[in-house]
This record gives structure tokens, C-alpha cells and sequence, in this order.
């Protein structure tokens, strides 16, 4: 243990100081703050600060079930939506390296899009839940599944109460984190959030009694179907001008996302032989996709008289869907045999879910 330690310790230690070293020198040659930009950061600087509050404290939670200023910290959602897929399977150098890995693909996946296909910046920014979750389960499936049996991949009364505490921070902030990149018409996407969100988590708590043997709510069902409005109206929701549409969105999204569960699960992950730690499949996945198509049909809807134009549109939307999803699934594999190399000590099955090999535990010390 004490050899293994400190190759841990010395890999890790290194890595994050290059790291570091390298921001710093683009950081120096690539970046700088002058006067006129004083105006833009006092007006992006709120903004900053509830999506950071929603990406730290919200996900940070929220994952907590197991015993350029805004957009640099939303494409920050894709990496720990992609975290969640290979929870408790991966050490910190695998995690390090995936976070770096994923960034990068990320934003060149944004920029075929915005140069080639001309999306929104907006809208190729929600792509984020659909990058996210796709690309850690591509990154998950390189990984050896864990034992169904194991008591380590569960949760504890204390666990879900602080993954729900993560769902509550999200679901408050979520509609800034959907309208902060909408120069015209956030107030529009922030009604539509709020009734998106409203009306999955009253579906949520309804499904979950429906679905459930005992007629009881499950921890399970709330905390990821409550959120799947939030991730579903995103693509439209600075266009939707009716509130009736957010609010189907809403239900239809946290339906996928309970029933959705049970088929990933038993019908959907077994042959795949693919674990989701997190369920970031059917909680951002599914919702997402539900969002993409939704954004088509709203398109369909109100082009409706200009059929020239209409095919146009519709293929340069369904291609950057089709594009999103492919660059995660084909470059989240890639990054799963790279991380799986013996060179970075891939965790063996048998210790999954365990922190004590990188974290220290007082109350597990002999004598305590």
C-alpha cells in the first residue's frame, strides 16, 4: 500500500503543478484585462456568480449519494455530468486527465457548430447536458462493471439527503443558468424554466408513487426527475411563447426520466455491459435529447409558411444534434482506453467506491 501510495502521490502531485504551470503561461501570452472591460464584468459578474453557485454547490451535492467567466464555467456542467457516469471507478489522475480531455472536445465540438453550421452560440452551449452525458458514458463503458452485490454502491439516509440538497440548488438556479447567454428574451427563457421544472417535479412525485411497489416516494426518482424540465426546455427556452408548451415539455421530460431509469437499467445497460454510477443518462441524456427534437419541432412549427428556407433549417439543427452526440460517443471512448492504460493505475474492480486510498479518514484510524 505505502509503494502504491506514493506513486499516487507523485504522479498526481506533478501533473497538477504542470497543469497549473501550463494555464499560467497561456494565461500570461493569451489574456488580459483592460479598462473597457470593466463595464462587461460588472454586468456578467452575477451571472458568473449563480452559475458558479450551480455548478459547485448544486452538481457538487447533487453527486454526493455514494458512502471566460460564464461560459468557461458552464462547459465546466459537461465535465461533471460526465464525472457522474464513472463515480467511484476512477482515481483523481484519471479524473484530471478526462476533465482536460473532455473541455477540449467540448469546445471544438462548439466550434464545428458555431463555424460551420452556424448555431447559436446559445444553443450550441446547451448542448452541454447532451455532450456531458454521452461522453461519460462512452468514458464509463471502457470500465469494468461492478459487482451487482456490492454494498459500497449504495446510498445512506445522510447520502440522499445531501444529493437532494445538490437537486434543490440546482432546481432554484436553473433558469438563470438556461437564459444567462440570451441577450434578448431571458425573461422569456426564465418563465419557461420555472414552468418546465414546476410541472416535472409535481410529475416526479406522481410517478414515483405510481411506479414504485410499496406506494412510496423513491430519494431515486425525485432528485433526477425534478431537474429534467430544467435540461429539456433549455434549446427553446427563449422562443416558446406559450406556457402551456414549457409545461408539456416539463411533464414529458421527467416521464422519460422515471421510466426511463427502469429501462436503461434492466433492458438498456446489461447488454451493453455499461454501469452509470449516476444515472447521467436518463437524469441529462434523455431529457436532452427530448430538448433537441422539441427545439426542431417548435422550428417546423413556426416556419411553417416559409418552406424554402424550412428544410434548411431543420437539417442544420438535426445535424448539430447528430454531430454533438457522435464527437462524445467516438472521442468518450477514446478517452476511456486511454485512461484505462496501465500507466494510470486504473482502480481494480474490487475497490470501487472507495476514497481511503487518496483521502484521509480520522474516524477510521486505529484507536479513534
Amino acid at each position: 500500500m505505502s509503494s502504491s501510495y506514493r506513486n499516487f502521490r507523485n504522479s498526481v502531485s506533478w501533473l497538477i503543478l504542470f497543469l497549473e504551470a501550463v494555464f499560467i503561461v497561456l494565461f500570461y501570452f493569451l489574456l488580459s484585462i483592460r479598462h473597457t472591460d470593466d463595464v462587461l464584468l460588472i454586468n456578467s459578474y452575477p451571472a458568473f456568480q449563480v452559475v458558479n453557485h450551480m455548478v459547485i454547490f448544486g452538481f457538487g451535492f447533487f453527486l454526493m449519494f455514494l458512502k471566460r467567466l460564464i461560459k468557461a464555467a458552464m462547459s465546466m456542467t459537461a465535465v461533471v455530468i460526465s464525472t457522474g457516469a464513472v463515480l467511484g471507478k476512477t482515481n483523481p489522475v484519471q479524473l484530471i486527465l478526462m476533465t482536460v480531455l473532455e473541455l477540449i472536445v467540448f469546445h471544438m465540438s462548439r466550434w464545428i457548430n458555431i463555424t460551420f453550421l452556424k448555431v447559436e452560440h446559445n444553443i450550441s452551449m446547451m448542448h452541454v447536458h447532451l455532450f456531458g452525458a454521452y461522453f461519460g458514458l462512452a468514458v464509463s463503458s471502457r470500465f469494468s462493471e461492478p459487482s451487482p452485490r456490492s454494498e459500497k454502491n449504495a446510498s445512506t439516509p445522510k447520502s440522499d439527503l445531501l444529493s437532494m440538497l445538490g437537486t434543490l440548488f440546482l432546481w432554484v438556479f436553473w433558469p438563470s443558468f438556461n437564459s444567462v447567454l440570451f441577450e434578448s428574451n431571458s425573461w422569456r427563457a426564465i418563465c419557461n424554466t420555472y414552468f418546465g421544472l414546476a410541472v416535472s417535479a409535481v410529475t416526479a412525485f406522481a410517478l414515483s408513487v405510481l411506479t414504485t411497489k410499496d406506494g412510496k416516494f423513491r430519494m431515486t426518482h425525485i432528485h433526477s426527475a425534478v431537474l429534467a424540465g430544467g435540461v429539456a426546455v433549455g434549446y427553446a427556452a427563449h422562443s416558446i411563447k406559450y406556457p402551456w408548451i414549457a409545461m408539456i415539455l416539463g411533464l414529458l421530460a421527467s416521464v422519460i426520466t422515471v421510466l426511463g431509469s427502469y429501462c436503461s437499467q434492466r433492458c438498456l445497460n446489461p447488454p451493453l455491459k455499461l454501469h452509470d454510477t449516476s444515472g447521467v443518462h436518463f437524469t441529462f441524456g434523455m431529457p436532452a435529447v427530448l430538448g433537441a427534437l422539441a427545439q426542431v419541432v417548435l422550428l417546423i412549427i413556426e416556419n411553417w409558411t416559409n418552406l424554402p428556407s424550412l428544410g434548411y433549417l431543420v437539417m442544420i439543427q438535426v445535424g448539430a444534434f447528430c454531430l454533438t452526440i457522435s464527437i462524445a460517443l467516438i472521442t468518450g471512448f477514446i478517452a476511456g482506453l486511454i485512461l484505462n492504460l496501465t500507466v494510470f493505475k486504473t482502480i481494480p474492480v474490487s475497490k470501487y467506491f472507495e476514497d481511503q486510498f487518496y483521502w484521509e479518514f480520522p474516524h477510521l484510524a486505529v484507536g479513534f
